[in-house]
């Protein structure tokens, strides 16, 4: 084995679009076999391309390999020596203790490398094209599907098919990732039942709203899932007034980037922060118009002179300066 054969094997398996993870070695204390900076290129079935150590170090780290892969969340975990197999979180380092012979203790970085996220555009149209050349720029891999489509027209597309049939899509692309319906009136009905087939986790129709809700009237008719037709955004895209095909595309694709993002977001479970734990507001913390009493302000407490209209001016009141307009849902507990 070379010492970069590591390389070639994430090389191969980005270029399949398979999942992996990266593991670093980041500090050792000897006794180990594994020395700072040794990688590895580990896979979900456990397989191990390169040296991060001996038989104690792997099922930790396939262990931990395969808790990022299915949350794309970076690990950093340390394996050293103990009585008895044991695991704790400690601040942002996951430890294991293992009863190994060697003694010694390992620190590693384990950082996933998921396939792009899937997007398959249905139609030929001004927005499709903006689509294709959009979606690759922020992580998507997208598959073209329009009826007589060339490949040299959407040269940022990694696949195209020439075909809509609904019952050759089922067999030809794998189910899930996301659709936009941008057929734009040409073989709309085709295009809806083709996204239908891919049972997509979301499917998007650029249509204005009356449109959209014949449309999927005559799929309901036709015999489709009144469920999974009902759950087909028309129309399509974030607002943001757009009029050009571009911008359409960009609309659309903002509101595509938010429902995954907000999948991936479902999916992390919430950490503490600033170190500490999350701080939450009880009510005992919040100071309501009940618990200020008369008796907690009185008129000797709060002279007239020290409230006089001069004094308590509007422009004494501010927001601070890192909140403008109205406030966010929520914030950190850092107040950031």
């Amino acid at each position: 084995m070379t010492p970069h054969a590591w390389l070639q094997t994430a090389h191969d398996l980005h270029t399949r679009q398979q999942a992996f993870a990266l593991v670093t070695v980041l500090r050792v204390n000897a006794p180990t076999s594994a020395k700072a900076g040794d990688k590895a290129v580990v896979t979900a079935d456990g397989q191990i391309h390169g040296w991060i150590g001996g038989g104690c170090a792997q099922p930790a780290v396939i262990k931990t390999v395969r808790a990022a892969l299915s949350d794309g969340q970076a690990r950093s975990i340390r394996i050293s020596p103990a009585q008895e197999t044991q695991e704790q979180q400690l601040a942002d380092v996951l430890e294991f203790g293992m009863a190994c012979h060697s003694g010694g203790t390992l620190e590693l970085f384990i950082d996933p490398v998921l396939p792009l996220a899937s997007l398959t555009v249905l139609g030929d149209s001004p927005v499709a094209r903006a689509l294709c050349d959009l979606a690759p720029r922020v992580g998507f891999a997208v598959q073209l599907v329009a009826q007589g489509a060339r490949a040299e027209d959407f040269p940022a597309a990694s696949r195209v098919l020439a075909q809509d049939d609904a019952q050759l899509l089922g067999s030809q692309l794998a189910p899930g990732g996301w659709a936009v319906v941008a057929t734009q009136g040409r073989r709309d009905l085709q295009g809806l039942k083709g996204a239908l087939a891919l049972q997509p986790r979301r499917t998007w129709f650029v249509a204005s709203a009356r449109k959209g809700a014949v449309l999927k009237e005559s799929l309901i008719a036709s015999g489709e899932d009144a469920a999974r037709v009902n759950a087909i955004v028309a129309p399509a895209g974030a607002a943001i007034g757009p009029q050009t095909p571009e911008e359409i595309a960009l609309s659309v694709l903002a509101a595509v980037v938010a429902a995954r993002r907000a999948e991936v977001n479902d999916a992390v479970p919430a950490k503490p922060c600033c170190g500490g734990q999350m701080k939450s507001t009880a009510p005992s913390e919040v100071v309501t118009p009940a618990q200020v009493t008369p008796a907690q302000v009185t008129p000797a407490q709060v002279a007239p002179a020290q409230v006089a209209p001069a004094k308590v001016a509007p422009a004494k009141v501010e927001l601070p300066a890192t909140v403008s307009g109205t406030l966010p849902a929520s914030s950190s507990c850092c107040g950031s």
